[in-house]
């Protein structure tokens, strides 16, 4: 018999919240996270808004009951927060009574720390304070999350950008269903930085204003920072702690198109692949998706292809779709694992959430996102996609149980 893997906890942070609870009543309410930089120092500090978390590093670090001469990156300490939620709301008592697995993701790591060495480094001629240089590698992170948490099982870190987190979530099934794990934690972290923000400017895809994703009048994203993890476990740990799933990944799907270096496809055509692949995989129709949780970066490039992929997988009868980044800003690596937490809200609490901002349809495509929140929805499917540089594609299918 296929083996199933469910989900029995989930963890966030971001933009709009602390926890579930407050990311859940941001969504619902309609609230957005996209404000000027408090925390991050930047030339574009009052000029391009972004999807902030509110806590400092040293509130972060007293409310995990750290150290304060520890040295942990924000990326790390965002992780903490997320994964330490999951595993309280799954009921976690005795992280390595099972085969626990640990699978983590990032595209920045600890660039927050490696920015203060660099500008030591440049001011002094000097080696710098190397403490910061440290966290600077992508599975620092993950081994630091790992420490805090106690796990002596397998851990592994997946960096390939803007589809990290949903890569993490899809390995981490295959773990399971190949018997490697009884239960995985996976997701992702990332925290803003000058190098994302000056990267993503230097490629000229980021909005001075609030990001407008499927709109015609769209003109860039908005950076965010957060975290999101989800523990995943099979039916038989899950019979043995007596514990009940709150949804099932049901589906996963990879694509490469390796169209161009930061580009998608104008066609849709690796968009298309993820789905078409993630479908299959559920072994389920497209008519069988209730809500597609979108990409939706709000650039020009992004929204075009992945609605051409839309309008081509669902045979023009698109189900519900919005982006969440219009409220939480595009987090990058942790995109796909805050985006599996909401999409997992949205069957438990029977919601569409919406995509901000929007006013005007596209006018290559027949279709709109969803722009207000939609109450008291059966769900039984969510399609979540996570697109990334270099064409590296994943979409994530998540159902009732």
């Amino acid at each position: 018999m296929k083996k199933k893997v469910f989900i029995s906890g989930i963890g966030i942070i971001s933009s709009i919240g602390n926890n579930v609870i407050e990311v859940l009543n941001s969504l619902i309410h309609e609230n957005s996270g996209i404000i000027y930089s408090e925390h991050l120092h930047s030339v574009y500090k009052n000029e391009m808004p972004v999807g902030e978390v509110k806590l400092t590093d040293n509130e972060l670090k007293d409310l995990l009951k750290l150290s304060d001469k520890s040295q942990n990156s924000r990326t790390t300490l965002l992780g903490m927060m997320a994964v330490s939620e999951a595993i309280k709301n799954s009921e976690i008592s005795d992280i390595n009574k099972f085969n626990t697995a640990f699978i983590s993701a990032t595209t920045v790591g600890g660039m927050d720390k490696s920015e203060i060495f660099y500008r030591e480094f440049i001011k002094n001629k000097t080696k710098g304070k190397l403490k910061y240089i440290c966290t600077h590698d992508c599975g620092e992170s993950t081994k630091k999350i790992a420490d805090k948490i106690k796990l002596n099982g397998f851990t592994a870190t997946i960096s390939t950008a803007c589809s990290s987190s949903a890569n993490s979530i899809m390995v981490g099934a295959r773990l399971i269903k190949n018997g490697l794990a009884d239960r995985v934690i996976a997701g992702g972290a990332d925290a803003l930085s000058l190098f994302t923000i000056n990267g993503f400017n230097t490629l000229m895809i980021l909005s001075h204003k609030h990001c407008r994703p499927f709109d015609e009048t769209r003109n860039g994203l908005n950076i965010g920072e957060g975290a999101g993890y989800i523990v995943m476990e099979s039916d038989e740990c899950l019979k043995k702690s007596g514990k009940l799933p709150i949804a099932e990944l049901k589906g996963y799907g990879n694509a490469c198109d390796a169209y161009h270096q930061t580009a998608s496809s104008p066609d849709g055509y690796g968009a298309y692949l993820a789905m078409s692949k993630a479908i299959g995989n559920a072994n389920i129709m497209p008519n069988n998706i209730d809500y597609v949780n979108v990409h939706g970066t709000g650039t020009p490039n992004n929204d075009l292809s992945e609605g051409l992929a839309l309008q081509n997988i669902f045979n023009n009868n698109v189900p519900y779709f919005s982006s969440t980044k219009s409220a939480t800003g595009h987090t990058l690596g942790a995109s796909g694992g805050i985006e599996a937490v909401i999409s997992i809200l949205a069957i438990q609490n029977k919601i569409i959430f919406p995509s901000l901002n929007f006013n005007q349809q596209m006018k290559e495509l027949t279709i709109c996102p969803t722009s207000k929140t939609i109450k008291n929805v059966e769900i039984k499917n969510v399609l979540s996609n996570s697109f990334g540089f270099g064409g590296n594609n994943t979409s994530l299918i998540f159902s009732a149980v």
